[in-house]
């Protein structure tokens, strides 16, 4: 009797552990997602606070460091100096915010042509301030490092901010367009972009105020087509405004020849020839710095035993 009795109570108990153990199971588990949910607010607050601490950091003045280390430091050595650059590396550290600082460290390097170390400088000032600085970026890309591509791409988006027709470093971003177009080898849309270019000064300010460079250009596109009287016509056009214009000389020397007048060829090449040793050459700012597209050399010309 007494073993039949205490087989029930046995299960009896086995059940009540096997629930307790459940129970534990459960509170142990739901200490632990506690424990995870605690730490997960923790750190999102943290996160929270820390980047509200960075919004809301508050720089020296843009004009005391301006006046500090630039005023009164870099601008007074050469931008080629190693002063420069670390006056620069001082005022950005004192306020990164500011988009000039990056350009103005940016700037030096590319005329150094150390255009891989100077990008990421530029760059940084466009991310700051792209109003100011995503056609100088396009300019700087065109004219200096050759990233024709990339400049084509800047001086949309600089069309889309600063408006269609829009200006930098003295020509129209359709100018500095076609001169991408011309190093691509797409001298239809070059075409395209210059006479765009040369159209709207004519109609906003008139025919005199149209630069001797988008003639000159338009020329280079037109004898790339092998449109020959079309590219003479705007060499002409071009030495029109810009006389003795040594380059459009010597372009205008091979559309000549290759209409087979060779006389004349050879007497234009003497001529561009002797105006290119008096410097009458492209004399925009930045040739000192940068030969532009299709600029002509000394050793384009044959030299006299």
């Amino acid at each position: 009797m007494c073993e039949f009795s205490l087989r029930p109570l046995r299960l009896k108990l086995s059940t009540r552990r096997t629930l307790r153990f459940a129970e534990e199971k459960q509170i142990l588990l739901l200490i632990m997602r506690t424990h995870f949910l605690f730490l997960f607010i923790c750190i999102s607050c943290s996160s929270h606070a820390q980047k509200k601490e960075i919004k809301t950091k508050i720089y020296p003045d843009e004009k005391l460091v301006t006046e500090k280390y630039l005023t009164n430091g870099a601008h007074k050595y050469n931008y080629f100096s190693r002063e420069w650059q670390i006056y620069l590396d001082s005022a950005i550290q004192m306020n990164p915010t500011v988009a000039y600082y990056y350009q103005q460290k940016a700037m030096p390097l590319f005329k150094q042509r150390k255009y891989e170390t100077g990008i990421p400088f530029l760059n940084k000032a466009v991310q700051l301030d792209s109003l100011q600085y995503i056609d100088y970026q396009a300019f700087m890309k065109c004219i200096f490092s050759k990233d024709y591509s990339g400049a084509i791409n800047d001086f949309k988006l600089s069309k889309r901010i600063k408006g269609e027709y829009a200006h930098v470093m003295d020509h129209s971003y359709d100018f500095y367009t076609g001169l991408c177009y011309l190093q691509l080898n797409d001298f239809k849309k070059a075409v395209d972009h210059i006479t765009r270019s040369i159209e709207y000064t004519k109609k906003t300010s008139g025919n005199s105020w149209v630069h001797y460079l988008d003639l000159f250009y338009l020329g280079i596109a037109y004898m790339e087509l092998e449109n020959y009287q079309e590219a003479i016509k705007f060499f002409d056009q071009s030495l029109a405004v810009y006389t003795n214009f040594s380059d459009a000389e010597y372009y205008k020397a091979l559309s000549v020849a290759k209409l087979a007048k060779f006389d004349e060829a050879t007497e234009l090449l003497k001529q561009s020839a002797a105006h290119f040793k008096q410097g009458y050459t492209i004399n925009e700012d930045n040739v000192y710095y940068e030969k532009y597209p299709y600029q002509v050399f000394s050793y384009f010309f044959p030299t006299e035993n």
